[in-house]
């Protein structure tokens, strides 16, 4: 079980999940953000605190729902689906508590051009 937060601490949750692999995508706003991403299946997360609070962002293909804390800023987590239509959770490792990066797998994903 993992523990994650926003900057300020009025979005937190709980990944029931490994986190031990990582896309590093190089998309306009994975790019900016400097979004470590690793995708669970939805019911793996559960936020326990701030979710009402939460704003969304959506682009491009609107596929995903891009979460962020409207204090901080900080994007903890995305909800979308899978190609087989799973609902998933992409977690922003970087969000993560007491997560050691240099044991997660990170693979570099093309999104720029799709």
């Amino acid at each position: 079980m993992h523990s994650g937060s926003c900057h300020c601490g009025a979005v937190t949750y709980t990944v029931d999940a490994p986190l031990d692999k990582a896309i590093e995508c190089n998309c306009s706003i994975c790019s900016r953000k400097g979004y470590l991403l690793s995708f669970v299946p939805r019911e793996q997360l559960q936020v326990q605190t701030g979710e009402d609070a939460m704003t969304t962002y959506k682009f491009n293909t609107h596929r995903i729902s891009h979460q962020f804390c409207p204090t901080c800023g900080c994007a903890p987590f995305g909800l979308g689906s899978a190609p087989d239509g799973t609902e998933t959770a992409a977690i922003n490792l970087r969000c993560i508590q007491d997560l050691d990066l240099a044991s997660v797998k990170i693979t570099p994903y093309d999104g720029k051009d799709k």
